[in-house]
């Protein structure tokens, strides 16, 4: 891939057959790998390898390896590795090339030792997803982002080639990518550890180099993508019957000196933005608080399951920016949440670097027993009291804390509250615990100065120290 680098990109071009181009969203879905095919089926490591054909938005060709005693040889497929529920496509199909695969998941035994269940999937550009004990599929990553909602066009680097080690009983599986695109290439090593014994938490150890053919306005590390619709704190305006839609709510960043931001998401008719300086980060991610039914009412999509994924940087990054996108939505098929890690200087053509980082992919439930308290929701609303008329111009923000930290004291203690208001004033302030569900309530009123975005952060001090996470978020204003 440094070869690469230093010569002209070439997009690899493939007139697909028109049956497979023409394929749609339901037509795609139809076209499924045959699971009596499976790759490594015989192996005693209990790993799996399947393939996902071209067709639809999957235009793009990826070449599949495995790695044996340091030599690779190509994984074939073909037409009859697929079972086809369209009759009317099956027969167009066989009268024309099988044009190659789009990508592979791994499949592995999560959850039950006689089930093989997804484990990891790469589809799309750099895009993969993974799954921890008991998820289903929600966010995803991506090995790259490159000028992402920046002017000019975003840039898309793709994985074009995978070179899978043979796994061994009990061992990790291990791929190798190669990532292509017209500022950069890059080679990346997956070490892919899935959930087992008592660990419910799949864990992928990343290595990416990177080698730059041209200047990049904007490098994005270790993205993630999600989708936010609404929840307690923007309800109005969704008429529907559950409570929330999410796949994830929280963007979380630990900093370097142990301070962690729990920066809950928005979604409103306005480009949110949000660039969170930090020197050397120890962990961020994008996160799914409320692991029950009952939050989400939703019996097909389960947003109870969900993941939320962690990245933990190995090394030193150094300084940059954790950069929080939140794009308006109206529907919950569209991803509109995306966050990742920027280098304080953006590379040049010729340089490289490298970057390794811990992908953690499971429910990451906050621990009541941690020492900090977490935030267990958000809520918002019209401001002041109820029962009277109020200003437009006052908002109500309402934080709830919960941990065993802020319970293990006298019962009457108290805490001091810290908040504050970019954009607008904090006009009173009440905490509270609520014995009902033992959470610590944060009601905070706030006269909104400006059109602007409004930035709002609060959290707890007692004897003399923060006992919470520090909650984030950014109001703007509706259209």
């Amino acid at each position: 891939m440094q070869a690469k680098a230093a010569e002209p990109a070439v997009a690899e071009v493939l007139a697909l057959p028109e049956v497979f181009a023409t394929l749609d969203y339901d037509g795609y879905r139809k076209v499924q790998f045959d699971t009596a095919h499976a790759r490594w089926a015989d192996s005693a490591a209990g790993y799996q390898v399947h393939a996902f054909p071209m067709g639809w938005l999957f235009q793009e060709p990826v070449k599949l390896f495995e790695v044996t005693d340091g030599a690779a040889h190509s994984f074939e497929f073909g037409l009859d590795d697929f079972v086809l529920h369209d009759a009317a496509f099956a027969a167009a199909a066989a009268k024309v090339p099988f044009p190659g695969i789009a990508g592979f998941r791994i499949n592995y035994p999560l959850n039950k030792p006689e089930n093989s269940d997804e484990l990891i999937s790469f589809l799309g550009a750099s895009y993969f997803r993974a799954l921890g004990r008991n998820n289903i599929y929600g966010l995803s990553a991506r090995g790259l982002a490159i000028n992402s909602w920046v002017e000019g066009p975003e840039e898309f680097p793709r994985f074009s080639e995978f070179y899978l080690e043979r796994p061994t009983p009990g061992g990790p599986v291990v791929a190798y990518a190669a990532l292509e695109s017209p500022s950069v290439t890059g080679a990346y090593r997956f070490e892919i550890t899935p959930a087992h014994g008592d660990v419910q938490e799949t864990f992928i150890n990343v290595t990416a180099r990177l080698f730059f053919r041209k200047d990049v306005q904007e490098l994005g590390i270790a993205p993630l993508t999600s989708m936010f619709l609404f929840a307690e704190v923007n309800r109005a305006g969704y008429d529907d019957y559950r409570p929330q839609v999410h796949d994830s709510n929280g963007l979380v960043l630990q900093r370097d000196d142990g301070e962690v931001y729990w920066r809950a998401l928005s979604n409103t008719p306005s480009l949110g933005n949000s660039y969170m300086w930090e020197n050397n980060p120890r962990a961020f991610g994008l996160y799914q608080r409320g692991r029950d039914f009952e939050t989400y009412q939703d019996a097909g999509a389960h947003y109870e399951r969900r993941p939320s994924a962690r990245i933990e940087p190995i090394g030193d990054w150094g300084q940059g920016s954790v950069r929080l996108i939140e794009i308006p939505a109206k529907l919950e098929a569209e991803d509109n949440v995306v966050a990742f890690w920027i280098p304080s200087e953006a590379p040049k053509a010729g340089e490289s670097r490298e970057y390794s980082y811990r992908l953690i992919w499971g429910d990451l439930n906050p621990r009541d027993d941690a020492e900090l308290g977490y935030v267990a929701e958000t809520r918002g609303g019209q401001g002041g009291f109820s029962g009277v008329e109020n200003e437009a111009s006052l908002r109500k923000f309402v934080i709830d804390f919960k941990g065993d930290v802020l319970d293990r004291g006298d019962p009457k203690q108290s805490f001091d509250v810290v908040a504050s208001a970019t954009g607008g004033n904090v006009v009173s302030s009440i905490l509270s615990r609520v014995d009902a569900n033992g959470v610590w309530r944060l009601v905070l009123d706030v006269i909104i100065e400006s059109e602007a975005p409004v930035e709002l952060k609060a959290y707890l001090v007692g004897g003399g120290k923060r006992v919470t996470e520090t909650w984030l978020y950014q109001w703007r204003p509706q259209a």
